[in-house]
């Protein structure tokens, strides 16, 4: 069955590459930074199944993101989440990406990054799958490489995961593995404008990603697929719109499926 699910995954990816990129994914972050000088404000807000229940798992997650220069970018987050009565914040995260190497041609580039994220949370942990983005404490240690071909973007991410017990008691279940292995595959594809006319435009991308984790010690492991529309405003403001839907795991995941939204509006040369 999962060869099955893959198959039809490949034919959707190859279906997007065909379509017109953007360097710009919602899944994962590309290797290229963020305009030196400026800064951006996200504010991403994740509507997720909950498996065994009806109801929706809503996470908020609010973001501040620093250019500091054409290689180093910074983010700091905060989690909410309504999984206790109402919304309530979970923690905080910072981010660090720090863009190695470039190579740059007419209409094309090639660039490599490493990324760190650090973050603390004080939620229940009701899931195998680790996310120190909004679920676990720990931190993330990883490389980006990204090719630019004209308007056809793709990117590998590879990166580990660590999970430490969370705060407020709520501790790590010792049947639950606490290291992942975690990689996300992206393509995207600029759809308009065909031809460039003016800094008005309306920007659109498709966007496919493949995103996945496994956890060495016990075999655990997940296979997601995230297709995505994105639209950008005046070089901007940016509005993503995103369903992740799971093509395959033998882990405990509380809510797989779902829908993102997210918002972000930069602000140029403030620093």
């Amino acid at each position: 069955m999962l060869r099955y699910k893959i198959g039809g995954l490949l034919v959707a990816i190859s279906i997007a590459i065909n379509v017109n990129a953007q360097e710009l994914f919602v899944f994962s972050e590309p290797a290229s930074n963020m305009p030196a000088k400026s800064m951006g404000i996200r504010l991403s807000n994740w509507m997720m199944d909950e498996s065994a229940t009806a109801r929706i798992n809503y996470h908020f997650i609010p973001e501040v993101m620093v250019g500091v220069n054409n290689r180093l970018m910074l983010h700091a987050e905060v989690f909410f989440s309504n999984r206790e009565k109402g919304l309530s914040a979970e923690g905080i995260g910072v981010y660090a990406k720090y863009r190695f190497y470039s190579r740059d041609d007419v209409y094309r580039h090639f660039r490599m990054a490493a990324f760190a994220r650090a973050s603390t949370n004080n939620g229940d942990i009701h899931q195998d799958e680790i996310v120190t983005n909004g679920h676990n404490t720990g931190y993330q240690l990883g490389l980006i490489g990204t090719q630019l071909l004209h308007k056809l973007a793709l990117s590998g991410t590879v990166y580990f995961e660590q999970a430490y017990n969370n705060y407020k008691g709520n501790e790590l279940p010792v049947t639950m593995g606490n290291k992942a292995v975690n990689y996300c595959f992206s393509a995207g594809r600029l759809l308009l404008p065909k031809k460039y006319k003016g800094y008005n435009q309306v920007n659109m991308n498709l966007m496919v990603e493949v995103i996945g984790q496994t956890q060495p010690q016990n075999g655990k492991q997940y296979v997601d697929f995230a297709p995505s529309l994105q639209f950008i405003f005046k070089s901007q403001t940016r509005v993503d719109i995103a369903f992740r839907k799971e093509l395959y795991s033998n882990m405990l995941r509380s809510a797989p499926n779902g829908v993102l939204l997210r918002v972000e509006h930069l602000l140029f040369n403030v620093l």
